[in-house]
């Protein structure tokens, strides 16, 4: 049984998300992160020692490489889009389970920003870690994220822009979310080429991150609190 958790973990270090992938050792054959996900569950493996010892396991080496620039953005996003697929799997057994999902988490890129690359691979890790994800697309107006946070009541939001003209904005949301007397229900996370740590403390955001890697040790710090 354990074999195939040890398999899983490397075919996610290889982001080879089916059999027919080749991954970053073309060596590597057999079934991809998606086969071995099912081939896991119909071993009756426990869906949390899939998701932890597998899945997570393998994105923090991701996540190593990455940082020690031996993985580059497309190795990264390989890995990241397996564990994304496998977690498309794994979520109506994690529904019929005991394991309490970590919460929502909405991302959007602000007001007048159309750059969507950072915030759709933010999003991807942030689903692979576990989280339920509502990625709400680009160039949205503050009501509507304001309108999006009253209905449907995430734990989290990530706000991101590219732009130092368009970073603005994500102070004037924070603050029509305290107009709404929303601000207290929702942990704001923001990331992005133009913002900072500075940034985020001077519109009171709760959490700058900067990367995805940094935005999943953000949310589980939250979850360990």
């Amino acid at each position: 049984m354990n074999d195939i958790i040890a398999k899983l973990k490397e075919n996610v270090i290889q982001g080879r998300i089916t059999q027919d992938d080749e991954g970053i050792d073309e060596t590597l054959s057999g079934p991809g992160v998606v086969e071995l996900t099912q081939i896991a569950l119909d071993s009756k493996l426990p869906v949390k020692k899939i998701i932890t010892d597998g899945l997570t396991a393998g994105m923090e080496i991701v996540g190593r490489k990455f940082n020690a620039k031996e993985y580059y953005v497309p190795d990264m996003l390989a890995s990241a889009e397996a564990v994304s697929e496998a977690m498309d799997i794994l979520k109506p057994h994690l529904e019929a389970s005991d394991i309490a999902g970590k919460g929502k988490f909405a991302i959007v890129t602000v007001k007048g920003d159309i750059h969507d690359i950072g915030k759709n691979i933010v999003a991807i890790l942030i689903k692979g870690a576990g989280y339920e994800v509502d990625d709400l697309g680009i160039d949205v107006p503050t009501e509507k994220i304001v309108e999006y946070v009253r209905e449907n009541k995430p734990a989290y939001l990530g706000l991101s822009a590219l732009l130092t003209t368009t970073m603005l904005v994500m102070g004037d949301i924070i603050e029509a979310l305290k107009a709404a007397g929303l601000r207290e229900s929702v942990k704001v996370l923001i990331g992005g080429a133009a913002v900072s740590e500075e940034f985020a403390r001077e519109i009171g955001a709760d959490a700058y991150c900067a990367d995805g890697f940094a935005a999943v040790r953000v949310l589980d710090s939250y979850q360990a609190a």
